[in-house]
Order: C-alpha cells, then structure tokens, then sequence
C-alpha cells in the first residue's frame, strides 16, 4: 500500500462475512453499468459510468469475511489529462473485528493527493463506501444511483 493513497474506513453491526457478500456484490452498490463477475478469484469485470468512466479489475485475492483486493488493469476517466490515471492501481478491502463491530478499511492504491483525479475520485469513494456500501451491509438492500 502507498502512504498517501486514498483510505477510508466504516464500521457496521453486520458480520465480517455479510460484509464480504456485499462488497462482491459490485452491481448492489456501486453506481453504474458493469459487465462480468464480481465474486470469482481471477474474474475480471468492467465498469462503465456513463462517458466519464470506464475501468476493468482484475479480482486478485478473496479471502472469506477478511479481504477483497482488485487490480485495475484498465482504466479510462474522461473528465482528467491522463485518462489512465487508475491503470496499475489496486482496490482493498480489508475487512476486520474491532470493538463488537465489523470494520472495512478501504484503500484504492495509487490513488494519491498528488494525481488529478484524487478530489472528484477520493469524493466519489468516500459516498460509495460510505453511503451505498454501508447501507448495502446493514440492510441487504441494492442502493441507487449516488451519481443521477
């Protein structure tokens, strides 16, 4: 994980394996259009949000109610100069026990204060994690778009 890469992190009642559930379950949380499978080790699948954004991560690790890791092996944002900017970037949850409660640190490596994207980017995390991801977890329910 790189120093200043962009972290946050929730805490719900929900178990350590809800969790997981849920955050494999991409299409229930995160705002957009996505192709392919989002729970399978070595899947790979694609997001696309409109002409603005368009990324495929590859699942890299999927260690039941601990961790979900994806790399992003391509990556296309309309709205910065580099439009790869998330290209070679890694996507973290680590989901962990702490005080009765289940814990998710999210880290998207890579995506660092020094890079154009980390305001809108960082912004657009912190609702989905925050917001969509959170409430997905505690309530089992698909969530709308946080974009429209």
């Amino acid at each position: 994980m790189m120093k200043n890469s962009f972290t946050t992190i929730i805490s719900v009642d929900q178990t350590p394996n809800e969790a997981f559930a849920a955050i494999n379950n991409v299409r229930g949380w995160w705002s957009g259009e996505i192709e392919g499978d989002t729970d399978k080790l070595g899947a790979e699948f694609t997001y696309r949000y409109k002409d603005a954004h368009r990324t495929t991560q590859k699942i890299t690790e999927l260690v039941p109610g601990k961790k979900v890791a994806w790399h992003v092996t391509d990556s296309h944002l309309s709205f910065v100069k580099d439009e790869s900017e998330w290209t070679g970037t890694d996507i973290v949850f680590d989901i962990s026990t702490r005080d009765g409660k289940t814990e998710i640190r999210f880290t998207h490596s890579g995506l660092e204060p020094e890079i154009e994207c980390y305001g809108s980017c960082s912004n657009a995390w912190g609702m989905l994690i925050g917001g969509n991801l959170r409430k997905l977890i505690s309530t089992g329910k698909s969530q709308p778009d946080v974009f429209a």
